[in-house]
Order: structure tokens, then C-alpha cells, then sequence
């Protein structure tokens, strides 16, 4: 085992023991976890498993094995951004909704408070 490789091993075991604490923690949810605990086990894997890279590149027709880590990364970020953008929309919509519906609130308190003053 050469020494990139135990680096490679312990830099991927440090990193899942990170995401384990921040789940942990609850500093990070589960869901968007999972996409983390994936990506390094893949790290873990490859940094077990020399020859797992070379496979893969041939499997995938691409000529360099460290080409086809790039590529997989630009496929992960991609994915992970489109998740992103996603729950971004959602969240903008729901804070859309509440704050009309706050407006509708002080606008119902304001309209009852002025009838009451009006009575009394």
C-alpha cells in the first residue's frame, strides 16, 4: 500500500466521521447527508480498491482513470445543484405565501383593533 493511497484512505475516513458529527450535531440533515455519505464511500471505495478506477474508465471508455474522477465530480456538482435550485424554489415560494398571509394577519388586526376603538 503506497503512501498516497493510506492518505487518500484516512483523508476519506476523516471526512465521513465530519459528516457523521454534523448529522449528529443536527448542523446538517439527513437528506441533504446522504448525497455526502455517498461521494465519500465512493472515496472509500476507490482508496481500498486500486484498480476499481481503471475499471470504471474502461467500462466508460474514458482513456485516463483521474478523467473520469473529474467527470464524476462535475456529475455529482451538477446533480447536487439542480437539488439545490430546487429546495431554493420551494423555500422561496413557502416564504412568499407566509409573508402574505402575515400581511393578512396585521391587516385583520389593525381592521379589528380600529373597530374596537370605534365602540369604545
Amino acid at each position: 500500500m503506497g503512501r498516497i493511497q493510506i492518505i487518500a484512505i484516512l483523508g476519506s475516513l476523516a471526512f465521513l466521521f465530519i459528516i457523521a458529527r454534523l448529522i449528529l450535531k443536527a448542523k446538517l440533515r439527513e437528506e441533504y447527508a446522504i448525497i455526502w455519505v455517498l461521494c465519500t464511500l465512493a472515496l472509500v471505495l476507490f482508496s481500498f480498491w486500486r484498480n476499481g478506477l481503471e475499471i470504471l474508465s474502461r467500462f466508460f471508455g474514458v482513456y485516463a482513470p483521474p478523467n473520469m474522477v473529474f467527470i464524476g465530480a462535475i456529475i455529482a456538482i451538477l446533480i447536487y445543484l439542480l437539488h439545490l435550485s430546487i429546495v431554493v424554489s420551494k423555500l422561496h415560494d413557502r416564504t412568499k405565501i407566509m409573508s402574505q398571509e402575515i400581511a393578512l394577519l396585521k391587516e385583520k388586526k389593525q381592521n379589528h383593533s380600529d373597530s374596537n376603538q370605534n365602540n369604545g
